[in-house]
């Protein structure tokens, strides 16, 4: 009996559509399911703890070997809505920005828009468990994944961070995307792949199974995520890997 492949993903709304169509598939017999913040996933694909993991692109330079194995991933082509920079003064004002201990990737985006798009020199603050209880006068944050759709109420400015690299690019951005670093078999990685595109066509049970009322998932699902990495994803995540190596 072949040991079963370790296979990692965060437990975001924005993953659950690609996590449903895996646990509905005959896939799900051959892995074993890890759940962690996109942060850690990068530490754990290094050190071989898991073998492949939906991972923070920003993370793909530091691990050798790392390719990407799926034709899905978490992407945007305009307003992604979850990754943005939450403030209660316009652009020009902020002066401190704290950063989402959780994501590499959206934090590398901030960082890159805020010197070269916005032309912003701000300082920088490592975000603790409550930072968004800080996020006031001309202190901005980082907020991602489910707790920015919780906040985008709350606040008078939300920048979105993958309609301003639209913006400043041209460009669709990859934030996610199955990465491993070693060769898997070419038949698993086929079967991975159909039970990605297989959860798409179930939203409507993705959505019945994560009643949320702070935005509308459908919208979200539909408009928002795009989950295909076609070629214009893919030239847009070699620009932002590009621009942080």
């Amino acid at each position: 009996m072949n040991p079963k492949i370790k296979v990692a993903a965060v437990s975001y709304l924005n993953t659950k559509p690609l996590l449903y169509g895996i646990a509905h598939s005959d896939v799900a017999n051959d892995i074993e399911i890890v759940v962690d913040y996109p942060a850690k996933l990068a530490e754990q694909l290094k050190v071989g703890s898991i073998d492949m993991a939906l991972l923070p692109v920003a993370a793909m330079p530091g691990i050798p070997g790392a390719r990407i194995v799926s034709d899905y991933g978490i992407a945007a082509d305009g307003n992604v809505v979850s990754v943005a920079i939450f403030s209660q003064v316009p652009m020009e004002e902020i002066e401190t920005v704290y950063l989402d201990y959780q994501s590499r990737t959206s934090v590398r985006l901030a960082q890159l828009l805020l010197e070269n798009y916005w032309k912003k020199q701000v300082t920088y603050k490592p975000a603790s468990e409550h930072y968004i209880d800080y996020i006031n006068g001309k202190s901005a944050g980082v907020i991602i994944g489910d707790r920015a759709l919780k906040q985008l109420t709350s606040f008078e400015y939300v920048y979105d961070l993958s309609a301003a690299w639209k913006a400043h690019t041209g460009l669709d951005f990859v934030f996610a995307a199955w990465v491993a670093n070693k060769e898997l078999p070419a038949d698993f990685t086929q079967r991975f792949n159909a039970a990605n595109a297989e959860g798409l066509k179930h939203l409507e049970a993705v959505i019945a199974e994560n009643p949320f009322p702070y935005y509308d998932l459908h919208t979200y699902y539909t408009d928002n995520i795009r989950f295909y990495l076609d070629d214009a994803k893919k030239q847009g995540l070699a620009r932002f890997l590009d621009e942080i190596r």
